[in-house]
């Protein structure tokens, strides 16, 4: 089961999210669903099409299944999916 303490551990893909900072100004306050993840970007679905994010540089808010909301900061999820559920995160 998904919660805030093992979110990094599990598969993105599907989880609603939004970009509330990135460099690039014109990505802030994107919203979506997941549908596609590599070690360097997210492709979101959103209303007006799909919308490649970069991690680094960027912060996430993630609505898990139980509608809790996590923030992230996409440094800390900058590697290949398969070796993301590896890693042991003290706080992100």
């Amino acid at each position: 089961m998904i919660s805030s303490k093992n979110l990094v551990r599990h598969e993105f893909i599907g989880l609603y999210v939004e970009v509330t900072e990135s460099k690039n100004k014109t990505q802030n306050r994107i919203k979506g669903v997941i549908i596609d993840e590599t070690k360097n970007l997210l492709k979101i679905e959103t209303e007006k099409g799909i919308k490649k994010i970069q991690k680094k540089g960027s912060k996430f808010i993630f609505t898990i299944p139980s509608g809790e909301k996590v923030k992230v900061d996409g440094i800390k999820i900058a590697v290949r999916p398969e070796d993301r559920i590896k890693l042991r995160v003290k706080k992100w």
